[in-house]
């Protein structure tokens, strides 16, 4: 494994001095997605009902789909569900905040009633309904995972159907004081513009304590037209007028976002610039498997990741590090602290398959740069 680099190395010392010992807690707002993910493996051989091999990587996929379709042949898979778990932006982020100590409220696509899933874990914390939930199928692989989605209500909730749903009362009661909002998938939300509107010209002028930071997870926006991607930078930056918004995107997401910008595809650092210069807000980050980095007006900063060839879970890992980047921001940490935070979320998750305890996430930047020797 790549040995940290000096920049790393500050970073987690800083980080180490700079995380309290222990946590306050309050309240955090999770909006506006909600799906029902059931976790798949695809089968390679099966010896016999109870004992078989998966397929064990996204690239052997790949090669048995292309040998398929050079052959001119059908193909079919077997698979095997593994489990079925809450998903999307709402519940990762609630998940890991409740874990961490906070008080999650969510605010989004559960179902009328809310489903059993979200009922049975995230029945003692406020909820708020919009509609139908998406689903996943979540096929886990060693090296990365596909997913399969049918979207649910969020393909046509607008600003009119929360207002309607949950009332500007309601939503503002939940958010007056709450130490952020978090907001996703924006590439699942064609009328995330109309949303953004609304959150900075109806909701924020009636709060008289607001959250001083919205994160926004843009997802794969590869998915959603051009023009209608355009007007959501719009509208997202105008929003940034109102609050502080941090976007986070993966590897892949922020290249779309740089490439929009009319950036040349480039390094991972340079295309992080690019996409926060495109999208006009306070802070922008890029993370990915090996380093994550932090823009603003300051200008950029970067940690290490340290990586593991053995993880348990990949499938949210993103989201988990989204949690712990939020988690730097509630708690006033540095620029270079909050991306040791994110990657140490995501490090315990994608090592023990759930996410940590506050507890946990200082264990795991204790020993930060042990990962590297692992």
């Amino acid at each position: 494994m790549d040995r940290p680099d000096e920049a790393t190395r500050q970073a987690v010392e800083s980080c180490r001095a700079a995380l309290p010992q222990r946590v306050d807690g309050g309240r955090v707002v999770f909006g506006f997605d909600g799906y029902i993910d059931r976790v798949r493996e695809f089968v390679s051989e099966r010896q016999s009902a109870e004992e078989y091999e998966r397929v064990p990587t996204l690239e052997a996929f790949a090669e048995r789909v292309n040998a398929s379709v050079e052959a001119e042949s059908s193909l079919s898979f077997e698979w095997i569900q593994d489990g079925v778990r809450t998903g999307g932006h709402v519940s990762h982020l609630a998940r890991a905040f409740g874990e961490m100590g906070f008080d999650p409220a969510i605010v989004g696509c559960l179902g009328d009633p809310p489903e059993d899933p979200f009922a049975e874990e995230f029945g003692d914390y406020p909820l708020e309904t919009l509609g139908a939930p998406g689903y996943t199928d979540a096929v886990e692989f060693g090296d990365g995972k596909l997913m399969l989605t049918e979207i649910g209500a969020l393909m046509t909730l607008d600003w009119a159907d929360i207002e309607s749903r949950v009332g500007l009362d309601r939503l503002a009661e939940l958010v007056d004081g709450a130490e952020l909002l978090g907001m996703g998938y924006w590439s699942e939300m064609p009328e995330l513009p109309d949303v953004a509107r609304g959150i900075r010209e109806d909701l924020w002028p009636t709060l008289s304590n607001p959250p001083e930071t919205l994160l926004l997870d843009p997802g794969d926006l590869r998915k959603r037209e051009p023009d209608v991607v355009a007007e959501g930078v719009s509208q997202v930056s105008a929003l940034d007028d109102v609050v502080d918004v941090l976007v986070s995107a993966n590897r892949y997401e922020t290249r779309y976002l740089a490439q929009l910008g009319g950036a040349a595809e480039g390094d991972f650092e340079n295309e992080s610039r690019a996409a926060f210069d495109h999208l006009g807000v306070t802070r922008f980050v890029g993370h990915g498997i090996d380093a994550a980095h932090l823009v603003d007006d300051d200008g950029i900063v970067s940690v290490g990741v340290p990586k593991t060839d053995d993880p348990v879970l990949t499938t949210s890992s993103g989201d988990h590090f989204n949690a712990g980047l939020a988690l730097g921001h509630v708690l006033g940490l540095g620029r270079t602290d909050s991306l040791v935070v994110g990657n140490a979320v995501a490090g315990h998750f994608v090592r023990n398959g759930t996410p940590p305890t506050y507890g946990a996430v200082h264990a795991f930047v204790d020993s930060y740069l042990d990962y590297f020797e692992a």
